[in-house]
């Protein structure tokens, strides 16, 4: 029923004081003097309803002169209906990829890989796992951007998307270090903290809270920059005394800071290329604003994406710029294994064109098929993937204990399955598990949008 019809069958249910099912029979003169009296009442709020829902379609923001576009006062206007269900599906489908890479780090973790990863002595199965799992961290801080983006259009000034990206950062930042860092270890006090996913996205989205001052262009040039420039920084290096180690390791060096006799830090996601890439996530947002133009959005993302992975072959065939070279193996599956070995600690122009260029084609792919009911499970996932990060953690680490507890230690010190299809296997059925707790908490984030805290998991 539409508003309108809504409206009036509210205006007939209303008029007078009498009581009829429809279609009841209204004799002689009850029924004339019903219809005299009910006639002018109904046309005349169907008519003063209609003006209304007009006057509510063709609203618009308030002008009120030229400081109106320089104030940063949080002042309401309109925004998206509801999130897009494709960016969703797509940061759902990568919390899968993530779940599998670490539960291959769980209960396949005496079969660790490099990075890049040995070709010479990793099977295709573990490569092409561990490859997969590649998808993950761009996609996630590209998201993050995108998504502070769309934050931002609740509002007119800038200064509250600031505060809030400020706000949450550093949350992530202090749950890299506490929750995070004991779900990985169950160590308490730490002796070894790894910086990783969750403290890059963090001090993303720090920077990404002074970023968001800038013009659009400003961020697309910082984010081009940074990503196709940074490998020119490979080959600086400082010593543990000098006084830019610590600065260096946290932004491109990745390496260990010793904080104590006792307690260490290994960064395992240095920062820089991750600025590059949440910048051009916030500058790719007015892309999924309401109301732009679907078919004009989904040629943006065909021109970047495959003009990404372009950019990709081109380079690795030439073995021109930020990788080790690849070359013909003795077989075709360790060739294509060697093209596609590439860095991520930090990502790469390689790794980084590799990885976006792929998610954006999904992207594509998903939105045109936002009403698929396939698709339902995957938004849901991605609708609270904070939830989900620190529920799988836990399980994982649980369930690592008590099989340690039962079978023992069967590979070497660790407990591991024997091949990769019972990594597989536990991740599928971790996902059907798991997934009843994260619609849970899905529906209570937008049942309860009173609690202000749900908004930062």
């Amino acid at each position: 029923m539409s508003a309108g019809e809504h409206l009036g069958v509210g205006v007939f249910r209303r008029c007078g004081t009498h009581q009829h099912r429809p279609g009841a029979r209204l004799q002689g003169t009850a029924e004339r003097v019903l219809k005299q009296r009910c006639a002018p009442v109904a046309s005349g709020k169907l008519q003063a309803a209609s003006l209304r829902l007009a006057a509510l379609n063709n609203w618009q923001p308030p002008n009120n002169g030229p400081e109106s576009f320089m104030t940063t006062a949080v002042q309401p206007t309109r925004a998206p209906a509801s999130r897009l269900r494709s960016i969703d599906a797509l940061r759902g489908l990568i919390i899968l990829f993530m779940l599998l890479d670490h539960v291959r780090e769980t209960f396949f973790l005496h079969r660790q890989v490099l990075d890049p990863m040995d070709i010479t002595t990793t099977e295709p199965e573990l490569f092409f796992s561990r490859t997969l799992a590649h998808l993950c961290a761009p996609l996630f801080v590209l998201l993050t951007g995108l998504s502070a983006y769309l934050y931002g259009e609740k509002y007119q000034g800038r200064s509250d998307v600031s505060a809030f990206l400020l706000k949450r950062g550093l949350f992530l930042i202090a749950l890299e270090f506490t929750f995070v860092s004991f779900a990985w270890t169950f160590e308490f006090p730490p002796t070894v903290i790894y910086l990783q996913v969750i403290w890059a996205i963090g001090l993303s989205m720090v920077a990404l809270s002074l970023m968001v001052f800038l013009p659009r262009w400003a961020l697309v040039v910082i984010g081009v920059v940074i990503i196709a420039g940074h490998n020119l920084l490979d080959s600086l290096h400082f010593d543990v005394e000098s006084a830019m180690h610590i600065p260096w390791a946290i932004l491109h060096d990745r390496g260990w800071i010793e904080v104590s006799d006792n307690l260490r830090f290994r960064t395992s996601y240095p920062l820089l290329p991750w600025i590059g890439i949440i910048a051009l996530g916030y500058a790719a947002g007015p892309w999924f604003v309401a109301g732009y133009n679907a078919a004009k959005r989904r040629k943006n993302l065909w021109t970047c994406g495959l003009g990404a992975l372009l950019g990709f072959v081109v380079l690795r065939m030439i073995n021109g710029y930020g990788e080790k070279p690849w070359s013909v193996g003795e077989t075709t599956m360790q060739t294509v294994m060697s093209f596609f070995n590439i860095t991520k600690y930090p990502p790469s122009l390689l790794f980084i064109s590799l990885t976006l260029g792929i998610g954006m084609l999904i992207l594509i792919g998903f939105e045109r098929s936002q009403e698929k009911s396939w698709l339902r499970p995957l938004v849901v996932l991605g609708s609270a993937p904070m939830f989900f990060y620190l529920l799988h953690l836990y399980v994982l680490k649980i369930l690592y204990l008590i099989a340690l507890a039962i079978w023992g230690a069967n590979q070497g010190k660790y407990f591991g399955f024997d091949h990769m299809w019972g990594v597989w296997l536990t991740s599928v059925a971790l996902a059907v598990v798991l997934f009843p707790a994260v619609r849970w908490f899905s529906a209570l984030k937008a049942r309860r949008r009173d609690i202000s805290w749900l908004k930062y998991l």
